[in-house]
């Protein structure tokens, strides 16, 4: 499976650079998230702690981390946003970035 992280304008990436500034231990679970996808496709996120936030706009769990992502088949995923979860549920500023995001690249959600 092939992972498209949300680039800026300019080019950064985002949600590798939000890895990278995570302690070591949370950044090495993102990292290994990103591997399993990569090799197993698909199918991986079954085994990861995963909900669904709007349409096809999903979240991937881990540790008080959250990736919003879309598949947009069984070969490609988008990853459209990285945060830390700060209350009980998915806060309407991160769920916004998402969708906008998705809109950018002419995602459907």
């Amino acid at each position: 499976m092939r992972i498209h992280d949300y680039h800026t304008a300019s080019g950064k990436n985002l949600i590798k650079e939000y890895l990278k500034s995570l302690p070591r231990t949370e950044m090495y679970i993102g990292y290994k998230i990103r591997h399993k996808l990569g090799s197993q496709g698909i199918s991986a996120l079954v085994e990861l702690d995963i909900r669904q936030l709007k349409g096809k706009l999903w979240e991937i769990k881990f540790s008080q981390n959250r990736i919003a992502y879309l598949v947009i088949d069984k070969e490609n995923i988008h990853f459209l946003h990285i945060f830390k979860k700060q209350k009980g549920k998915t806060e309407k500023p991160d769920l916004d970035t998402a969708l906008q995001r998705a809109g950018e690249l002419g995602l459907r959600i």
